[in-house]
Formats: structure tokens, sequence, C-alpha cells
């Protein structure tokens, strides 16, 4: 079964420094028919204008993980970290036991156009942690796992049985990912467009699906998705 969620559907709210759309319900958008799906709690498609950002905020018991799809983001943390991010970037936090945290655009003239992502933790009171990973120059057309319970193939470890795949096209390449019986997935089209399984996708369009045994992505001109293989 595949269940359709297009761009056009999901929670908007501008606050002029922040443009932000929510492909689940979050802050003071609610929809109890988009609630997360299966461990996946939040998809934010923010743009955050130049010189502006979230200041320091708590959060515990939460996977967070964010990829830059252009500009920069400078991030601060509790845990002593500091560091700016950039495009094709991905940075994983741990929140756990409790983490404080700031991301501000230091560009001047420049938004920052980024994914926010949430997993729910397979466990309460974890270590906090932080890791980051680069995909500026990952290959099109290839299976990219950017995320795994046992950080296997040098992905990100992360806690929760869930893997996050990032896949890019350039010029019509075709790529299958099969679902083992039981576990579902998630995909959301960062960038381009794309077809899954013959039907036609955009930026910002995401689809469920379970009981699916195969997956099949075809994109070109510089598409690029998230596939999160869920329990």
């Amino acid at each position: 079964m595949m269940t359709l969620r297009r761009a056009n559907e999901r929670g908007h709210a501008d606050h002029g420094w922040l443009n932000t759309y929510h492909t689940f319900s979050f802050a003071d958008y609610h929809d109890p028919r988009w609630m997360g799906f299966r461990d996946l709690r939040v998809i934010n498609d923010d743009l955050v204008m130049p010189g502006m950002g979230f200041g320091t905020h708590p959060h515990r018991d939460m996977e967070i993980i964010t990829y830059i799809l252009s500009g920069a983001l400078e991030h601060k943390d509790s845990m002593g970290n500091g560091r700016v991010i950039r495009t094709g970037e991905v940075q994983y936090m741990a929140a756990g036991t409790g983490v404080q945290h700031s991301e501000f655009n230091p560009s001047k003239d420049e938004a920052v156009h980024l994914l926010q992502i949430w997993i729910q933790p397979d466990q309460h009171g974890a270590k906090p942690a932080y890791a980051e990973k680069a995909y500026a120059k990952a290959a099109p057309g290839i299976w990219h796992l950017v995320a795994s319970k046992a950080g296997r193939d040098g992905s990100l470890r992360i806690n929760q049985d869930a893997d996050l795949w990032l896949v890019r096209f350039s010029n019509g390449e075709t790529v299958t990912h099969a679902l083992k019986p039981g576990r579902h997935a998630w995909i959301h089209v960062a960038e381009g467009n794309v077809e899954l399984n013959g039907q036609t996708l955009a930026a910002g369009d995401g689809v469920a699906m379970s009981n699916e045994p195969k997956l099949e992505l075809a994109g070109k001109d510089r598409a690029q998705v998230l596939v999160f293989d869920l329990n």
C-alpha cells in the first residue's frame, strides 16, 4: 500500500525569518492524520533567512538529523560542539538525557535550505552524541546509507532500528530497494522530480509504503530523495 502526501498538503508557517513546511504535525500545526510514520516523527523543510536562526533551546530523547540542501548553518551545543555545516552535509545529534543547542545562518546574503528530521529513539536516557557526514560529492544512481542502528558501512549510528538512505540522480538513473517482510518505508523527495513505482513525485512530496516488497525510483535533473526503511 502506498499513501501519498503531496508537498502542498503539508503544514506551513512563514515567520519572516523562517519559512517552514511540516510533513507531520509540529508546533502550531496539528493534523491527527499526520502525527508521524512509524518511528519517524518530524520532517521539517526549512528556509532560514540570512543572519537569522534558532536560539538556544533544549531537546531530550530524540534522534535529530539535519541535511543541508543549500547554504550553511552554524551549530553550537552544550556538548561543546561548534561547527558550520554546509551544502550536502548531514548532522546527527542524539539528544538523549538532554542537550541544549542553537542553529544560526551565518551568511549575510544567502538563505539556508535544510531538512530537519526527528526519529523517536528505542531507549530513553541515552548518552547525548554528535556526528557528521558529507555527501556533497555523493555519486548519482547509488544508494548511500546515511544512518543505521548498527552504524554499518560507515553510516551514522543512531538509537533506532531505522535505515536512512540518500539517492541522488543526474540523468535518468533507476534504482531499486527491497523491503523485507514487516518493514515499512517513508520516501521524501528533497529536490527535483522522480518516479516511484510509476507514481510521479515532486520536491516536498512524501510517500508511506507498507506491504510493498520493492520500491523503484527513477529521477533526473539533480533530484535527491531520502528513503527511511523503518521497523
